[in-house]
């Protein structure tokens, strides 16, 4: 086929108005299960606290003469322990003129970017929260910074062979050794589910990313049924997630994006925080020319309230 002799056609033509679609197609994702599932909490300093205690042992030996004289025992103090708050922030400047044009898929460029900037921000705390970050005191050329769920957790950990734990007083101060990554397997998991059960605690919520979610839902223990919150009443956890029936009680396998891979969090939501001290916020900074900058910034810290009652199975394989 040719095209008919002197056809005027679209190649030559001039004064063709763009077809430029009005919407901005974004599909990065913004879910944020480990902070939309623990308490809130506001903090009132830069570095809060809070106390921890524990119940002596059982025992069987606890049988006493009838009219005996008792002695005075002598009593253990509550463990008083905390964390830093952390300032993260993002920033923006916008020029008079690109506020001023016509521009398509958003009616103010400022309006916009404040709105992706405060879902880059929530992404950034969760990734945060999730990580192995330690805590830092900070000072006047250095940030404060936030220690992170994974350094807290001591008493219900399954790690790799060689593979060392934080170390901390009243809070982690010191990152731990990598031990020898292996896979994740339902043995690990089941291992880790009795032990925080042995402690006391009452899970409620696997959290894994996707390498290891997939893993899981190998598991023998994965209902046939899977649980999905729809958001239209409440429910414990937010997010699409899988069953898990243990011997110790049933357990929602929830992925995240944005922790590490190469872990497994076992988590009692009832017993970890996000503390705030200054709240999501957009400031308009100083004006220096023809332009506006801004500013969203957020204060927070994390409070994991009694660190047995979560678990971790660290050093698995990524892939």
């Amino acid at each position: 086929m040719t095209m008919a002799t002197n056809a005027f056609n679209t190649f030559d033509a001039k004064g063709i108005r763009e077809d430029l679609s009005n919407i901005i197609y974004n599909i990065s994702p913004t879910e944020t299960p480990f902070v939309s599932n623990i308490g809130k909490r506001s903090a009132k300093n830069t570095y809060f606290e809070w106390q921890t205690d524990a119940l002596a042992s059982a025992v069987t030996t606890n049988a006493q003469l009838e009219g005996d004289d008792v002695s005075a025992a002598a009593v253990t103090p509550t463990t008083r322990v905390g964390n830093y708050t952390q300032i993260s922030n993002k920033t923006w400047t916008i020029s008079g003129t690109l506020e001023a044009v016509d521009k398509a898929g958003r009616k103010t460029e400022q309006a916009y970017q404040m709105a992706k900037k405060g879902k880059e921000l929530k992404r950034d705390v969760e990734a945060t929260l999730t990580s192995s970050q330690v805590a830092v005191s900070g000072g006047t050329t250095t940030a404060r910074k936030t220690a992170a769920f994974d350094t807290w957790l001591t008493s219900n950990v399954s790690a790799g062979a060689g593979g060392g734990g934080y170390t901390y007083t009243t809070t982690p101060i010191t990152a731990r050794t990598t031990g020898t990554l292996r896979a994740y397997t339902e043995n690990i998991l089941k291992s880790e589910i009795k032990s925080t059960w042995a402690s006391g605690g009452s899970l409620s919520m696997l959290m894994v990313g996707p390498v290891n979610k997939q893993r899981a839902s190998g598991f023998a223990g994965i209902a046939d049924i899977r649980v999905n919150s729809d958001g239209k009443s409440q429910a414990a956890i937010v997010g699409a997630a899988d069953l898990y029936v243990s011997d110790f009680g049933k357990v929602d396998v929830v992925p995240n994006r944005f922790m590490p891979e190469d872990r497994a969090y076992l988590i009692d939501p009832d017993y970890v925080s996000l503390a705030t001290l200054r709240p999501y916020q957009a400031q308009q900074l100083a004006k220096t020319g023809d332009a506006e900058k801004w500013m969203m910034l957020v204060e927070y810290g994390l409070q994991v309230d009694n660190q047995a009652a979560h678990g971790v199975s660290r050093d698995l394989t990524t892939t």
